[in-house]
């Protein structure tokens, strides 16, 4: 009798591990995870493009860290080509929609800032080989003095000849602009390996020189292009700090449109329903050296990271990488 139920129970536990293997094959899992692009004649016009559902997507499976540590979350994640573009497609649940960035709040008497911070997601793609990224992800990156602290590690290749190609999507900074920040990864300076790419743009920290109050305000002979946003070419000085009133809010980082490299990857995004729904696209070849170039005939390993109202460790990382491959 007890070998039969520890032989019921063998074949159980033997079930539910075949079970979660094909759960992992189904949901993308570390094992097997490769996006395929599907090439399309005609560029999807929104996120809701019928040309979408001509892709089969994959769900990306992303572990939580620091204060997320447990969590898990799944991003949904498409791709289509053209002869000249390519674009990609997120869903992701996340039940607030998170644009504060430490915006300023008047309380009658003194200012400071709000808490709360942005939901934003990365991407890494390799513009040159990196040691081990293909099979460590953004932990390949992560590279730090010999017998110091995890803290003083720093964002970055370990050679001069690796380079990271970096979009970096911000629902407080860069998309009100529809755009993603640009950027590229290398060797690291005091700080980080991070660089952005060449051109203009990025934000505005908007203070006074002893960091005490906004410096700017929405400048009164406009309306603002985006509601809720600081764009810094609408803002003007505040010259009557007296004009405020109790509850009054102002932005504390400025949008400053990308232009040039760093204004390659075109952002379309909505939070509704409890998630995101977000598009990037850029051109294959932008003839940037701080970009990646998307040959079809080649496979491309890229990692992912979502930050849900947060920053720096506070995030939603993959383990290993994604194969980005084009269906011709």
């Amino acid at each position: 009798m007890i070998g039969r139920v520890v032989i019921f129970v063998t074949l159980i536990l033997g079930l539910g591990f075949i079970g979660l293997f094909l759960e992992l094959e189904k949901a993308g899992g570390a094992a097997k995870l490769t996006l395929v692009a599907t090439k399309t004649k005609r560029a999807p016009t929104g996120l809701d493009d019928p040309i979408w559902q001509k892709t089969k997507g994959i769900h990306v499976p992303l572990e939580g860290k620091a204060k997320f540590a447990e969590k898990k979350l799944i991003v949904t994640t498409k791709a289509l080509y053209t002869y000249e573009d390519i674009y990609f497609l997120f869903a992701w649940k996340d039940a607030t929609r998170s644009v504060t960035k430490a915006a300023w709040h008047f309380n009658g008497q003194k200012w400071s800032h709000q808490k709360g911070d942005e939901d934003r997601l990365a991407l890494l793609f390799e513009i040159t080989r990196v040691k081990n990224f293909s099979s460590q992800g953004c932990t390949a990156t992560c590279h730090g003095p010999y017998r110091r602290l995890p803290s003083d590690y720093k964002f970055s290749t370990g050679t001069a000849a690796e380079k990271g190609d970096l979009w970096h999507w911000k629902a407080a900074r860069t998309d009100p602009y529809n755009h993603a920040d640009d950027q590229w990864l290398t060797v690291p300076n005091e700080q980080t390996g991070r660089r952005n790419d060449g051109g203009k743009g990025g934000d505005v920290r908007n203070e006074t020189e002893d960091k005490s109050k906004p410096l700017y305000m929405q400048d009164p002979a406009q309306n603002p292009s985006k509601e809720g946003f600081l764009f810094m070419d609408e803002a003007v000085k505040i010259t009557n700090y007296a004009m405020f009133k109790a509850g009054d809010t102002v932005p504390y980082r400025l949008p400053k449109n990308l232009i040039g490299s760093r204004g390659d990857i075109k952002a379309l995004s909505r939070h509704a329903e409890g998630g995101w729904t977000l598009m990037l696209h850029r051109s294959l070849d932008t003839d940037h050296e701080d970009d990646v170039i998307f040959d079809s005939r080649k496979k491309y390993s890229f990692a992912m990271a979502v930050f849900d109202d947060s920053g720096i460790e506070d995030s939603y990382d993959l383990e290993t990488t994604i194969t980005l491959k084009f269906k011709r």
